[in-house]
């Protein structure tokens, strides 16, 4: 039996073995899919003991992406864009990186949220790893522009001249954002883990799609997006299974549905 897992500390809350064992009834692929719980210091000697009893991939969550992409031996080009790994493939005893969080993203806007990104003014708050890994994706699909929000505008206008190579993306402090309607709004920072939110204007997202990276019921994101007369609102359980699936396909050449996989974990979820 092929054996894959998910590595991350706390990782006992994490939906990837259920989320790859339904893609692998759906496709007829006999394997095994585990939670791995790596000491914090030890994510290479954990994945290396994975890799030397036969694991054939794996997923990585946080904190490790970076860790990832450093113990990779080669990578595609999402994870150089993102810095960070959160899917690597054995092959031929080579160790290759990929990051699917961009992509996955992409796919459950465009595909489950029927939300076309090109020629859009996307806002995006914060500048951390999830805004890395999502920036070359999105832009990949042609949007007017990016405007990129952080606590610390430093930071954002780093990381904007970074990806300005693939698209139109300008950085600046979350207390510069405009009370000005922008198409899409995407939260990646960590508020909703807190059960925080930013503080952001409220006529920005008129007419607007709040998207939370976070998953979860209602988010205060999503919350202040209702309150605020968004046009939609989402967290991102979707970018979760979409990314599964193209982590799936990295390694087994298949694509599974994802459409059945989301209905399940919300009716579990309640």
């Amino acid at each position: 039996m092929s054996r894959f897992a998910v590595f991350g500390n706390p990782i006992s809350h994490s939906l990837s073995p259920m989320i790859h064992n339904e893609f692998s009834n759906e496709l007829g692929i006999d394997l095994s899919y585990e939670k791995i719980l790596s000491p914090i210091d030890e994510f290479e000697f954990t994945a290396n003991q994975f890799i030397n009893e036969g694991g054939l991939g794996f997923n990585i969550t946080l904190p490790f992406k970076v860790e990832a992409f450093n113990f990779s031996q080669e990578l595609t080009s999402n994870a150089i864009a993102a810095g960070a790994v959160n899917t690597i493939k054995i092959d031929n005893n080579v160790i290759i990186g990929e990051n699917t969080d961009g992509n996955g993203l992409v796919n459950d806007l465009e595909i489950n949220l029927a939300e076309s990104l090109s020629g859009k003014e996307i806002l995006i708050i914060g500048a951390g790893g999830a805004t890395q890994g999502i920036l070359k994706p999105i832009l990949d699909k042609n949007p007017e522009k990016i405007l990129l929000a952080n606590r610390t505008s430093e930071k954002s206008v780093q990381l904007a001249s970074e990806f300005l190579k693939y698209g139109k993306v300008c950085g600046f402090g979350i207390n510069q954002i405009k009370s000005k309607p922008v198409d899409i709004i995407i939260n990646a920072t960590s508020a909703s883990i807190d059960g925080a939110m930013p503080a952001l204007p409220g006529g920005v997202c008129k007419g607007a799609l709040c998207y939370d990276l976070m998953y979860g019921a209602q988010t205060p994101f999503m919350k202040w997006g209702l309150e605020n007369s968004a046009r939609k609102v989402s967290d991102g359980l979707g970018m979760l299974v979409e990314q599964a699936a193209l982590s799936f396909n990295f390694w087994h050449a298949k694509s599974p549905r994802t459409d059945s996989v989301i209905s399940l974990i919300r009716e579990i979820n309640g």
